[in-house]
């Protein structure tokens, strides 16, 4: 069915007028790679991806990882950038350009983004702080400090836990119990904050333009930090035994359900899906632009450099553990040598290599002698795990500002290691916020003419409300509100926006409409496969990881990790009451706007008919989801309204 002009001005109301008047484009291809690649690629690859590698399974969980990447992953990536690049909108103007009633999509994308920008760019500022601290020797979370003016007495806090725990919970972020006590403002933070959000918004003046320029550095420059860390890791002791430790397979994982939606929920946020971001990028595209290969190539890209950064991060915690263990070789051998000038320990018990030197022990054969003889010495003598050693402290923060930090305290010229850590994660974590930025900016822009115009100061403004509402996480209790937002508040909505999303192109609008629109714009046609994906296979998979998302969180009360000042360690605690009420005013307020959009767009659309109804005598029902993407492509020529093509 087609729809005329007069039709589709009826349909579309004022949204044509409140476009902008012609359309940003990227400069070369190698610029829109850039700025894909370095919104998909962030900190999760680095610290999140080796995490869940490791825990489940191994080369086990990099095979479902790639299953699930090919049959839901790549097909919606692949929707998004053709919806982008047809439409040439954002995610707002993208589901109003296909049904006015699914406007709601897009504000719904725009409000996570949003909630991400908040606690993401303080994840930044964390970075700039430590960054600012690697400027010295020795670094100052390679050593407990002392108490008072005492000399040789180490805090407790730090002698109790480690001088990288303690200087992260107690100087970086000066950490209450819970996050019932909120304390004070922590000042260095904030400044950090501001810093970050400064560089953000200069990245962003004016749009992709300047954000571009940025992304030359800040998204080739991870790769060359990460290809450093891999060739001075491979060359420490304990680096393959890491190694070794990650990729080992252990198949009996794939029949745990938990990990498939461990594996589901990486690959969804690896990719960016549901933000807008890759609508809004991919929108600035020629129309011929091959998107199908773009996201093939930036999705195994991503894919690529979680294994490298994996293979990184577990040479280095492998050495890191090795020295652990072998820490623990040279204490528990040092109590046996004393048991046994004691006369407490037979000579038959004591083993054959020489344990008066520690450093020359295996850590094989002192694991084997330990678990035949160690029950018959006294004291507790341990079995030195290495794999147990790893295991500590890999996930998130902890990886990044725990455990990593106090990997290269052992390595000769920390300091300038350290700071090419930490410049790392700050260039990946700008080149993400730049592309959640832009799935904010892009779509309000096309969709208000008024902000169109005023985009510099929309930028300007924009990041000024997130640095004030970001002041929540720079108080002394702030890291359990990243910990709040990072765990829930982008998790569900962004899924519920992605069944939406898929729902309304495969169903709503047509699957076969869909594809015919993209042979139109590519000049050949996508296989049939993509139909049955996106109609049966994303969707149930979707469907699928949303109901195991709010099912686990019903079945049991969500906890977050906090830190105890007096037992110096890690414990988990349930969120109160208040928090959880929080959290549910965070998941209601960002998919509001899709039933609200609904509802708004079917009001508007029956006062309109019964207007038009009312002025011409009779009434006229207009289908606006059988309209083709590739009709309002003909209506912007026909009105001379068509964006240039860059």
């Amino acid at each position: 069915m087609r729809v005329t002009v007069s039709d589709m001005e009826y349909i579309i109301g004022d949204c044509e007028t409140s476009e902008p008047d012609a359309r940003a484009g990227w400069n070369s291809k190698i610029e829109y790679f850039l700025a894909q690649v370095g919104f998909s690629v962030g900190l999760g690859n680095v610290w999140r991806f080796p995490y869940l590698c490791h825990q489940n399974g191994g080369g086990a969980f990099l095979l479902l990882y790639i299953l699930l990447m090919l049959l839901v992953g790549i097909p919606l990536f692949f929707l998004e950038l053709a919806a982008g690049q047809a439409i040439r909108q954002g995610s707002i103007g993208v589901w109003k350009y296909i049904s006015p009633r699914l406007s709601g999509i897009g504000y719904s994308s725009c409000v996570v983004c949003f909630f991400v920008a908040l606690y993401y760019n303080v994840i930044l500022a964390w970075s700039l702080f430590y960054l600012g601290n690697s400027f010295q020797h020795p670094l100052p979370w390679e050593k407990c400090p002392e108490e008072g003016n005492v000399t040789g007495k180490r805090v407790k806090e730090c002698s109790e836990s480690s001088p990288t725990s303690y200087f992260w919970y107690r100087k970086a972020l000066d950490i209450t119990d819970s996050i019932d006590e909120t304390g004070s403002f922590n000042t260095y933070i904030v400044c950090c904050l501001l810093a970050a959000w400064t560089v953000v918004c200069l990245g962003m003046f004016k749009g992709i333009k300047t954000s571009v320029k940025v992304m030359y550095f800040s998204s080739i420059f991870p790769y060359v930090v990460l290809f450093c860390f891999l060739i001075r890791g491979l060359l420490l002791d304990g680096a393959f035994q890491g190694i070794g430790f990650m990729f080992y397979p252990k198949l009996e994982i794939w029949a745990d359900v938990q990990v498939w939606r461990q594996a589901a929920t990486q690959v969804f946020f690896a990719l960016g899906l549901g933000f807008g971001s890759i609508i809004a990028y991919s929108s600035y595209n020629p129309r011929n632009n091959n998107c199908h290969r773009d996201a093939f190539t930036v999705s195994f890209i991503n894919f690529l450099t979680s294994v490298l950064a994996t293979l990184v991060v577990f040479a280095v915690l492998g050495f890191r553990a090795k020295n652990k263990a072998m820490e623990c070789v040279a204490s528990n051998l040092s109590d046996l040598s004393k048991h046994f000038h004691e006369g407490l320990v037979p000579n038959n018990v004591m083993p054959l290599f020489n344990y008066s030197d520690p450093k020359s022990v295996a850590l094989e054969d002192y694991r084997v002698w330990v678990k035949q003889y160690g029950s018959m010495v006294p004291g507790n003598l341990t079995d030195c795990d290495l794999e147990k050693e790893m295991q500590k402290g890999v996930e998130g923060t902890g990886l990044a500002f725990i455990a990593f930090t106090e990997a290269m305290t052992l390595l000769p010229g920390s300091p300038f290691w350290s700071a090419l850590f930490f410049l790392m994660l700050l260039n990946l974590g700008l080149s993400t916020m730049f592309g959640t930025m832009e799935g904010i900016l892009a779509p309000l822009s096309d969709r208000f003419k008024c902000l169109a115009r005023n985009k510099t100061k929309l930028t300007i403004a924009s990041c000024i409300i997130g640095f004030l509402l970001g002041l929540l996480f720079t108080q002394r209790c702030g890291n359990y509100f990243v910990m709040m937002f990072d765990d829930y508040s982008a998790t569900l909505p962004l899924i519920i926006v992605v069944v939406f999303e898929t729902f309304s192109v495969s169903w709503l609008y047509g699957a076969d409409r869909f594809l015919n629109d993209i042979e139109g714009m590519l000049g050949w046609r996508p296989s049939v496969v993509y139909k049955y994906l996106w109609k049966y296979i994303c969707l149930l998979a979707m469907l699928g990881l949303l109901g195991a998302t709010t099912i686990r969180m019903f079945l049991s009360r969500p906890t977050y990790m906090s830190w105890n000042q007096e037992k110096a360690s890690e414990e988990n605690l349930e969120y109160p009451d208040w928090a959880l009420a929080v959290l549910a005013l965070l998941i209601i307020f960002a998919t509001l706007p899709v039933p609200v959009g609904f509802i708004h767009a079917f009001l508007q659309k029956r006062n309109t008919q019964t207007s038009r109804d009312a002025e011409n005598g009779h009434y006229r029902m207009v289908n606006t989801e059988e309209t083709a993407m590739t009709d309002f492509s003909a209506l912007e020529h026909r009105n001379g309204d068509a964006a240039p093509v860059s």
